[in-house]
């Protein structure tokens, strides 16, 4: 008998991860791929965290470390969250996780029970919903439209909220679309959640640090929030150490003691030597997070602006991340050589096959009529794959 767990095959599979693997699959075949449908950046570690992975090994920290992660490293999280987000959290209400992906997932498996429901702004990150149903709750979704900047309102929040609903999950700056939430916006999202005291906040900012509208706020920095925010955080984006696999949860102690008791069941705590890296990369010089913040910048003024140039894209300027997000559904009908685009799936395929620029569809995201392109590369590799797009989508009939 080879059948799989109903809860197993409730979820799909990773689109970002699949498109990354067929554009690898091509690669290997030797077709030249320009990859942009993977949120990593092609930075290197800096130095000086490389250099304390370096110093750890030597000082053998080879072995198990306490579940929530070593004192050092949560000691620099706490420094961190107070001069940078002006929060105060304490040791017990910190938990070191392998990766901010797993941090997510312990706090909605410590929240959702079944039945209860999660509001998900759409467009979202393809893993949200995917959580959510292997917790057992129920995904419910809001459409931030390209029109409203990828935002949700007050009166959208307000209009989901029913007595089931659990959580909500904000991610500023976002993946996929790069919007961000202004403080004043955060506030008022807070006056409906004030309504409402049992819904909890997941608040995903991995992206704290690629913010191109001068200041990060947080939905916790809000008065009577941060006792029901978790925040979620890590060092794979600021810091470009997406293979260390450190993230980490901040919260109210309840909640932080009950991912610990989960945490400790399935993986423990994370790799011993990432976690000193990380203190590093938390407590060291900053300045190469501006370098490559600004960096980032300069590759978004440059995609946006060469995207625009493509008729049938449709582009919201992204306030953070390194991803922009196009409205293509002028596309939808028309076909080359007998294929006919359908869903932004089709279309994203089809600039992998014939143009050999790989993109993640809209579809994925909760957003059909887009797409999703990663900047998280190189401007000579930003320019040529606009060319090839441009050339591709000329082609449709």
């Amino acid at each position: 008998m080879t059948k799989l767990s109903n809860r197993l095959n409730r979820l799909q599979p990773s689109a970002t991860l699949a498109m990354s693997q067929k554009s690898s699959e091509l690669k290997a075949l030797g077709v030249d791929i320009i990859n942009l449908s993977i949120g990593e950046p092609d930075f290197n570690t800096p130095d000086a965290v490389k250099a304390a992975a370096h110093q750890a090994i030597d000082n053998n920290y080879s072995h198990y470390s306490p579940v929530p992660g070593y004192p050092v490293l949560r000691k620099a999280i706490i420094e961190k969250l107070k001069r940078e987000n002006g929060l105060d959290y304490s040791e017990s209400q910190i938990l070191c996780s392998n990766g901010a992906k797993q941090s997510v997932c312990n706090a909605i498996m410590a929240l959702v029970d079944d039945g209860d429901e999660v509001i998900i702004p759409a467009p979202y990150w393809v893993s949200y919903p995917q959580m959510v149903k292997l917790a057992g709750g129920e995904p419910v979704f809001v459409e931030a439209t390209i029109e409203q900047n990828f935002k949700i309102t007050p009166s959208q929040l307000e209009a989901a909220i029913t007595p089931r609903t659990r959580l909500l999950i904000l991610c500023s700056p976002s993946n996929p679309t790069g919007a961000v939430y202004n403080a004043q916006e955060l506030e008022a999202l807070a006056e409906v959640l004030k309504k409402h005291e049992d819904v909890i906040v997941l608040s995903d900012e991995i992206y704290e640090h690629i913010n191109y509208i001068g200041s990060h706020a947080s939905i916790a920095q809000v008065d009577g929030m941060k006792e029901r925010t978790v925040i979620i955080n890590g060092v794979s984006k600021a810091y470009a150490m997406t293979g260390w696999r450190i993230g980490f949860i901040a919260g109210p102690e309840w909640i932080v003691k009950g991912c610990n008791k989960l945490q400790g069941q399935y993986t423990s705590g994370p790799c011993s030597v990432s976690q000193i890296a990380a203190a590093e990369a938390f407590s060291g010089d900053q300045q190469c997070v501006e370098e490559m913040r600004q960096a980032f910048e300069r590759r978004k003024n440059l995609i946006v602006e060469l995207t625009r140039q493509i008729p049938g894209f449709e582009v919201s300027v992204p306030d953070g991340a390194f991803y922009i997000f196009p409205r293509i559904s002028q596309f939808f009908g028309k076909q080359y050589e007998g294929s006919v685009i359908n869903t932004s799936t089709d279309f994203a395929m089809f600039l992998l096959q014939i143009g050999h620029v790989a993109t993640v569809g809209g579809d994925a995201f909760g957003s059909p009529n887009c797409i999703r392109l990663s900047y998280a590369t190189s401007e000579d590799n930003i320019r040529e794959a606009m060319k090839r797009i441009s050339k591709t989508v000329a082609l449709l009939k």
